[in-house]
């Protein structure tokens, strides 16, 4: 028995010794530089498929480093995405809070103006009744503390101009709500990794500009109400001029060899040359000038109605004083009446939101005109926007179809002098 075991021990030994031996023998030794490997040893019983060859048993590891590689670009294009994001709130917010204020002062002038004349046309009333009473002195003190205050309310009004200042907010809450927009759609239709930086730097220099141009505050940082040069409205930021480039052609007919047209046809910027020599000469300088008129008879209104008032106040206070009192008192009737009616004109007719809306017709060309500059400075048509887009969106600008743009062409042309030009390019003002 003893004999037994020992025989079965030393086979069993042998049987081992072999095999490690051979397994020795046949694994070649592993390089530092091989891939890590997973070996599956399948009993000899089981069918394998004969697609399934080592390479497929291999770990894959590429996808860590990938995944480590991307993480912080997948990071920045989150943080681009939240700041745009809150900028487009920050926009919804502003454009609330100038249509409340937008509302509060067009009540402003309505109030101001119904306030002022009640108290102008009932101050003329008690002093061309104060000769013909007994209670003389009353009646007087009365009609001049009323066209006292009349004079003042009215040069504050003047100053501030309520029917301009609900215009800017209604022109600002347009504005801030169609930045809004943008951005939304910009989220909502492009991706993260193509939201940049300088995506974010371009919305924050519009909500500047936009401040800038309809400022919230009252006093102080209210806009200049009666400006000595007229200028157009500018809501929009000045563009940052590009660095030129080595390989940027130097004309339309030079580009770089496999380059495409974009939608630009030498046709197409002839006609866009027409278009801004027609907005320059008709359309901007229109404006400009009917807003200096507005401008000229506002400021004197501004002027007359205080004046007439303060003059009607002084003399009623010479009412009842011997043959000059009758004089005083017709002179404080007629001076009131005369300041009601500057008044009525001046914030009835809202000569200062007419003014702003003709500032803001000036700033619409003139945004237009610096548009198109900047595409027909850049010289490379690659680099542009789509011609054609850019010929859709100008036309709807102007309130004109796209067949209709094809008359400006022939006005680039040097033969043609700005007093032989008679239409406009806008149908919308």
């Amino acid at each position: 028995m003893a004999t037994a075991i020992q025989a079965q021990r030393l086979f069993l030994t042998a049987s081992t010794s072999s095999s490690l031996s051979s397994c020795t023998t046949r694994r070649p030794r592993r390089s530092a530089a091989a891939p890590c490997r997973s070996a599956l040893r399948v009993p000899s019983g089981l069918q394998t498929s004969a697609a399934a060859t080592p390479a497929d048993l291999t770990l894959k590891l590429d996808w860590i480093d990938a995944r480590l590689t991307s993480a912080p670009a997948a990071a920045e294009d989150s943080t681009a995405v939240e700041k745009l994001r809150a900028v487009a709130e920050a926009a919804a917010d502003r454009a609330e809070m100038h249509d409340i204020i937008g509302r509060q002062r067009d009540n402003w002038n309505h109030l101001l103006l119904h306030s002022t004349n009640s108290l102008t046309l009932a101050a003329s009333a008690m002093a061309a009744l104060a000769p013909a009473v007994p209670t003389v002195g009353a009646l007087k003190a009365s009609a001049g503390v009323l066209l006292a205050t009349a004079a003042v309310t009215m040069a504050a009004v003047n100053k501030i101009q309520p029917s301009q200042l609900a215009e800017e907010q209604r022109n600002a809450t347009r504005l801030w709500r169609q930045l809004e927009r943008h951005l939304r759609s910009m989220l909502e239709l492009s991706t993260p990794a193509a939201i940049t930086d300088a995506d974010v730097q371009d919305a924050m220099d519009r909500v500047l500009a936009l401040d800038a141009a309809y400022p919230l505050p009252l006093l102080p940082g209210m806009l200049e109400k009666f400006p000595i040069t007229v200028e157009p409205a500018r809501w929009w930021p000045r563009r940052r001029a590009q660095p030129a480039k080595s390989n940027r052609s130097k004309s339309f007919g030079r580009r770089v060899a496999g380059s495409t047209n974009n939608g630009w046809t030498p046709e197409l910027e002839e006609e866009m040359r027409g278009l801004l020599r027609v907005i320059r000469a008709k359309d901007e300088h229109q404006y400009l000038s009917v807003g200096k008129m507005i401008l000229t008879l506002n400021r004197g209104l501004a002027v007359a109605g205080p004046a007439l008032a303060g003059a009607a106040a002084v003399s009623a206070a010479f009412i009842g004083a011997g043959e000059a009192g009758s004089f005083a008192s017709g002179t404080a009737v007629v001076c009131g009446a005369l300041a009601a009616a500057a008044n009525t004109v001046e914030h009835g007719g809202q000569l200062g939101m007419l003014f702003e809306l003709l500032r803001n017709c000036a700033g619409f060309y003139r945004k237009i005109q610096e548009d198109v500059e900047a595409c027909l400075g850049e010289a490379d048509v690659g680099r542009r926007e789509n011609g054609e887009l850019f010929e859709t969106k100008v036309a709807l600008m102007l309130g004109r179809s796209v067949s209709e743009m094809k008359q400006f062409r022939r006005m680039a042309s040097a033969s043609v002098k700005d007093e032989d030009i008679k239409d406009y390019a806008g149908k919308l003002f």
